[in-house]
């Protein structure tokens, strides 16, 4: 069977109820999608926690940065994700390691393996979507 993306509405319901989102791949660099990303639903209420090896332990819109999903030491509601699709099965896997509910690769992001892991750990999955444009669409009442 292959992948398909919740509904419009569950997904409106999944940002609802989001608290943490870390975003694996944020750049600290203003310019690069993912921080425009990031800056947007940060605006919007939503927590962010940066995870770049690259730039962890400095702080990216004011947030602490971390190497990995499992250094973060608070709980995690979305692991959104801004790499290549073959480093999404890992990311996947350390999404599960640390209980997170929803594994969200960007616009663009597609990996089979990876949504089949969130399944079979109790995430739900949501692929080629941007958290941005569907937090615009979905979630009505301004945060």
């Amino acid at each position: 069977m292959s992948f398909m993306n919740p509904t419009q509405e569950k997904i409106g319901q999944i940002l609802k109820q989001a608290g943490n989102i870390a975003i694996v791949g944020l750049s600290d660099k203003s310019d690069r999608i993912s921080y425009i990303v990031a800056y947007t639903i940060q605006r919007r209420g939503y927590r962010i926690i940066p995870v770049n090896p690259a730039a962890s332990g400095t702080e990216i819109l004011g947030e602490m940065c971390y190497a990995s999903l499992k250094d973060i030491p608070d709980n995690v509601d979305i692991v959104n994700v801004f790499r290549r699709s073959e480093y999404c099965a890992e990311v996947a896997r350390e999404a599960a390691e640390i209980g997170a509910k929803v594994l969200w690769l960007q616009q663009g992001i597609i990996s089979e393996e990876a949504a089949e892991i969130a399944a079979e750990n109790g995430m739900i999955a949501i692929m080629d979507r941007c958290i941005k444009v569907e937090d615009a669409v979905s979630v009505r009442d301004p945060r």
